[in-house]
This record gives C-alpha cells, sequence and structure tokens, in this order.
C-alpha cells in the first residue's frame, strides 16, 4: 500500500465531512484539501498544500486553485497525514503553519505505533496568546479534541482502511454521521414511522 494513497484517502473522506459539520451549525467557512496557500505576495516559495484545511469566513462554494493568504486570512484548522517524508510533517510543518499566522495544526501519522520511538499517532499545535504557535498535545490515542473545529478527531480502522472521522460530546464518543449515514438513518426513521402508523391503524380496525 502506498503511503500518499492512504494520505489522498484520508484527506477525501475528511473534507466533506468537515465541511458538513460547518454547515450543520451555520458556520461560514471554506473546508479544502490539497491546494496550495501561499502567504507571503511576492515569493511564490513560501507555500504549503495541506492534506485538509479552513479558512474561516470563506464563501464554502468557493472554487479557488490556490489561495493567497493575504488576502483571505490564514487557516483557522490545518491537517497534515505523515507520509514517507516524515521529516517534513514533523520538523518543517509547524514552522511553516506558524508563520503564515494558523491557529491549530493537527498532525495525524497513521504509521505511529506503539513500539515507535520517535513517531506518535497525534501532535496538536495551537496558538496561544502570550505563547505563540506551540505544541498543546502529543498522544498515542485514538482521538485529540480540535479547538477550531468544536469537535473531535477521532482515528478509525487500521491499515489501509485507516480514516479519520468528527467525534462529538465532551469525550468525542458520539460520530457525527456522514451525509451517507445521515440518509439511511433517515430512511430507517421514516420506515420505522410507517410500520408504526400500519400497526395503529391495524389496532384501531380490529375494534
Amino acid at each position: 500500500m502506498g503511503e500518499d494513497f492512504l494520505q489522498r484517502a484520508i484527506a477525501e473522506a475528511l473534507r466533506p465531512l468537515i465541511a458538513r459539520w460547518f454547515k450543520s451549525r451555520r458556520v461560514k467557512a471554506f473546508t479544502g484539501a490539497d491546494q496550495f496557500l501561499y502567504w507571503v505576495e511576492g515569493d511564490p516559495t513560501r507555500r504549503v498544500a495541506p492534506d485538509v484545511y479552513v479558512l474561516p469566513k470563506v464563501d464554502p462554494e468557493s472554487v479557488p486553485s490556490s489561495w493567497q493568504l493575504w488576502e483571505v486570512g490564514p487557516p483557522s484548522f490545518a491537517l497534515e497525514v505523515v507520509s514517507r517524508d516524515v521529516g517534513k510533517d514533523y520538523e518543517d510543518a509547524p514552522a511553516e503553519y506558524a508563520a503564515m499566522g494558523a491557529r491549530e495544526l493537527v498532525i495525524f501519522d497513521p504509521g505511529a505505533t506503539a513500539r515507535s520511538r520517535t513517531r506518535v499517532r497525534w501532535q496538536v499545535y495551537r496558538r496561544l496568546a502570550r505563547r505563540g504557535f506551540v505544541r498543546v498535545a502529543q498522544t498515542m490515542s485514538d482521538r485529540v479534541e480540535v479547538a477550531s473545529l468544536g469537535c473531535w478527531l477521532r482515528a478509525m480502522g487500521e491499515g489501509r482502511d485507516a480514516r479519520l472521522r468528527l467525534g462529538t460530546g465532551v469525550d468525542g464518543e458520539t460520530l457525527f454521521l456522514t451525509e451517507a449515514e445521515a440518509a439511511h438513518a433517515r430512511a430507517e426513521s421514516a420506515e420505522a414511522e410507517v410500520a408504526r402508523l400500519r400497526a395503529l391503524l391495524a389496532v384501531q380496525n380490529a375494534k
């Protein structure tokens, strides 16, 4: 399994889920994936392409090929999924996101295991008053709380099936449904209501 495939698969599954989460909360924000963010006007070398990112107060229906952050402002959230270039994500990414003014960066390493000496499943960097952009969490847990999203990120599945989901509630235990899961739940609810009404009608007819 190529790590780049897993990186893309995780991003492609998470991006629409975050967009749907913001829509459900009536929060105006653009959720994107794998597009260049430039943060120094006149210097095209100062750029990153987050696996997933959020630009607050930006039209969620925008269709950009890239972003100039001096025009739209820095991301409130960015996710980097560690792939082959471990050093890039562990060492370079925090400095780059700090320089661009990002509010929060989550680094997820699907290759980290209990036996890893230098790798860890989650790292969370956050911009704090008087402290700047600092690491606030480093854990092998299956989930981390993400302040900029207002929910949790949870690691689900193993190997090529590893994906990230959104969790809600005090400890993130309740999964936020995907569009397909929500549609299925609505269909089941409708079927249950039809069955209830039929049973009620049958009782009334039997009287």
